[in-house]
This record gives C-alpha cells, structure tokens and sequence, in this order.
C-alpha cells in the first residue's frame, strides 16, 4: 500500500548511533546572558538551567525541583521573571537573559544583596538568587505595592529556612531606596 507508514518506516536508524547520544540533532544558538554574547551548540531540548549550568558554567542559577514549583531557577528574560527549569535554552535567543551572577559589577553588590545580608535573608543560601532574581523582577514589575501584593507575587519562591520575614524586610529596604532616591530601576 502506498502512504501507509509501516512501523519499521516510522523509527530513525540509530544504528550508527554512539552510546547515549540522542538522535535530535543539535543546534548553534547564540545567547545574550549577562550582557554577553555565548555561542553555544546544544539539543533543541536542552532547558535555560541546564545550558546556563552545564554548558555555560554559570552555577548561581540552582536547580532545585526541576519541576518549576521551588523557585530556585528563577532568571530574568528581558527583564522578566522566568523559571528557566521550564523555559528551553532555543526559545532565548534574540532575548537578554541575567542571572545571579550578572545583576552587579565585579566586586560591587547588587542593592538587593546587599540588603539581603544585612536583613539576614539567606540563611542556608540555595533559594537566595532565585529570591533575588524573582525580587527584581517583583519590584520591576511594580508589584510592590502592599506586603500582600508583595507576599502574593513573590509566593512562587520557596526557602527551607523560612527566611520570609527577612527577605520581605530586604526587598522594602530597597524599594525605600530607590523612592529616596527617585531611581525607578533595580
């Protein structure tokens, strides 16, 4: 019969295929993460964690549940919050992508760190550049406008430590910095 895929038609030939490699082939893709251009060449299934990680060496972003619920992958895609365990690296291309270690100069502090310290809002430390990233992006947003709105929008990071208190404390202590200061940026 003519057009009838057969089950033996339906399957690549992974024969010449090495041990645990996949059969999708990889793709070049050019990253702009921390103001930096990266070229990378990855599977098209390969998350923003994992390329962040494993293939970019930039371990502050954590994989904690890998399921999107912790928080604790948490990036900024054109200022944006995203859980970058769900988000796949080819979908950034063309997008400005910051993590942890791209939020302050070398041997500065971003205000949020620094106000994290001195609030004591990192206690076993895992959850605290997602909370960092997720706060930037909350008050970016402008969704600081009561603890409640604040509590809400910031509710998808979650801490062992129950270092709440502390990183709500932190995250005004910047907002009233900047209302000071006239600064409407993070």
């Amino acid at each position: 019969m003519v057009g009838i895929a057969t089950p033996e038609a339906a399957q690549p030939d992974l024969s010449g295929l090495e041990p645990g490699r996949s059969a999708i082939p990889d793709v070049a893709l050019v990253l702009t993460v921390n103001s930096r251009v990266r070229e990378l060449t990855i599977e098209p299934r390969v998350t923003l964690l994992d390329a962040l990680r494993d293939r970019l060496h930039l371990t502050g972003t954590k994989k904690g549940c890998d399921h999107g619920q912790c928080g604790a992958c948490t990036v900024l895609i054109d200022g944006r919050r995203v859980l970058a365990c769900l988000t796949l690296a080819v979908a950034c291309e063309g997008k400005n992508v910051t993590t942890i270690e791209g939020i302050a100069e070398p041997g500065s502090l971003h205000p949020l760190q620094r106000a994290f310290i001195e609030h004591d809002a990192l206690q076993c430390g895992f959850c605290t550049s997602g909370q960092i990233l997720s706060a930037i992006g909350c008050i970016g947003e402008g969704h600081t406008q009561s603890d409640t709105e604040l509590r809400e929008f910031m509710s998808g990071n979650l801490c062992r430590c129950a270092a709440y208190p502390n990183i709500i404390r932190a995250i005004w202590q910047v907002v009233a910095e900047q209302t000071v200061a006239g600064d409407a940026s993070v």
